[in-house]
């Protein structure tokens, strides 16, 4: 069964239940399966069919998942269009795209602006006019899609996923009886959806949200946690760890009626074990921690209170080993990196076949992540082999924005170390290292770096010194930096 026919097949076996609930507008299963087939027309008339890229740069709403699983019908190639990229990334993302489908919402002239050449459909009745039994016609190992990281290696990574990945993909069929996915599932009634449907994160619960027969809940406006959840009745969230710790910031000191809440999955980074303790004292037994990447999907679910201090243990198809820096598995206790195997786990990096040999060596996704699993298969995580600043839940590769600092005339040598932060999870510090007689303006470094790399990747401090510490092995002591400033 090629992807997406598990999920017609679902919407069909209940065609009058809620798929989406967006303010007064309900769209049942029946009504999302209709959606779908028609963009599966409007698409065919475009041209489009297998291989064939598509970017999709909508809002968060019913039709903009009906397009995305339509182009999936025909077997195209989709590329999700995240809102708010610099145009140099954008250029990267729908380079080669033959179609963009764009809403209102989503349309811009700095978007149309780089894609000359290519097709643009707009949603609406000329594009939604007529309709087509969608019969998916995906080759198990063409591309499926392509998620782009957040952009701060210099120009996005694009992870691609096989048809044959999401044909086997735990989240998108049915959930085995008693697994716990089904388990998981059993608490997503109404999923709260919001942010991007470019989110791999988001799509993933999104999907394990409509097998378990639940509705996907859109709020009118960003949702203003933790009362978006009482208001909108929501059974099932997603958040990352600086969104928890605002919600419990509320919770110490308001009462909110929480009760309707059964699963709520904090994800993106670690939670402190006292965190997560109190988390699951304010918010009850909802509570739960996840560990994933892109890449791979969640790995790793657990409920606050089981194996304290991890993220975990493996999710249904999915293996994890440790290994020694040679490569060899290490036994029960002993840290190194970690490396996951799983069926749905991406194809490679699109058009980068250095990177994707770095990455996945013989069906194994090397995570980049240390860390340990204990005797009874709880993975406990201890640190990053890669040197990155993950800022609310986003990763930024230092190096990019190292460079993007130092290429302002004033500065000789910059140096980028992550620091905990309370409100992100983590947070950038620059140490700037002036050329002798200058005074760099840190107003015009910072622009730069959000010129060349996002908002999002510039630093939330900046430093200037004379010179930097140096480690035993004649390279820039980063640790020496950290402990500068977290000490």
């Amino acid at each position: 069964m090629v992807h997406p026919q598990a999920l017609l097949d679902e919407l069909g076996r209940a065609p009058e239940v809620p798929a989406f609930e967006h303010g007064s507008r309900v769209t049942s299963r029946r009504e999302l399966r209709e959606l779908i087939g028609r963009f599966t027309a409007g698409l065919r008339a475009a041209g489009l069919g297998p291989g064939d890229g598509v970017g999709i740069a909508t809002a968060v709403t019913a039709e903009g998942f009906a397009a995305i699983i339509a182009a999936q019908v025909l077997g195209c190639r989709v590329v999700g269009v995240r809102p708010g990229l610099p145009v140099p990334q954008l250029r990267h993302v729908v380079g080669d795209v033959r179609a963009l489908v764009v809403d209102e919402a989503s349309e811009s002239p700095e978007l149309l602006g780089t894609v000359a050449g290519a097709l643009i459909l707009r949603v609406g009745p000329e594009l939604l006019g007529t309709y087509e039994e969608p019969e998916p016609c995906g080759r198990p190992d063409d591309i499926a899609t392509v998620v782009f990281t957040s952009g701060s290696t210099g120009v996005p990574k694009g992870v691609a996923f096989s048809y044959r990945a999401l044909s086997e993909a735990r989240v998108w069929r049915a959930p085995v009886p008693g697994s716990a996915h089904e388990r998981l599932g059993a608490g997503f009634g109404r999923f709260l959806l919001f942010g991007t449907l470019t989110s791999a994160v988001m799509l993933e619960q999104l999907a394990l949200c409509l097998f378990a027969g639940g509705t996907a809940v859109i709020p009118a406006e960003l949702p203003d946690f933790p009362w978006v959840l009482p208001r909108l009745k929501v059974t099932a969230a997603l958040m990352t760890v600086p969104r928890l710790h605002q919600v419990l910031d509320v919770l110490r000191a308001e009462d909110v009626d929480l009760s309707d809440l059964r699963t709520l999955i904090v994800a993106g980074s670690p939670v402190p074990p006292h965190k997560l303790a109190e988390a699951a004292e304010l918010i009850g037994p909802a509570m739960h921690h996840a560990y994933g990447q892109t890449e791979t999907g969640m790995l790793t679910v657990c409920r606050a209170g089981d194996g304290p201090g991890s993220v975990g243990t493996a999710c249904d198809t999915v293996e994890i080993e440790v290994r020694d820096p040679e490569g060899a598995p290490v036994p029960a206790g002993t840290e190194g990196e970690i490396r996951v195997r799983t069926p749905s786990a991406f194809a490679g990096y699109w058009r980068d076949e250095a990177t994707t040999a770095e990455v996945l060596e013989d069906g194994w996704v090397r995570t980049q992540d240390l860390g340990h699993l204990d005797a009874e298969g709880y993975l406990h995580l201890s640190g990053r082999a890669r040197d990155v600043v993950i800022v609310n839940a986003i990763i930024h590769y230092t190096g990019p924005i190292e460079q993007a600092i130092a290429a302002h005339p004033d500065v000789d040598q910059a140096y980028v170390v992550a620091v905990p932060d309370a409100d992100t999870g983590e947070a950038a510090v620059a140490f700037v290292v002036p050329v002798p007689g200058r005074s760099p303006d840190l107003d015009k470094v910072r622009k730069g770096v959000a010129a060349e790399l996002g908002e999002a990747a510039v630093p939330a401090r900046f430093s200037v010194v004379s010179s930097v510490p140096v480690a035993p092995s004649g390279k820039p002591d980063k640790a020496a930096l950290r402990a500068s400033v977290v000490d």
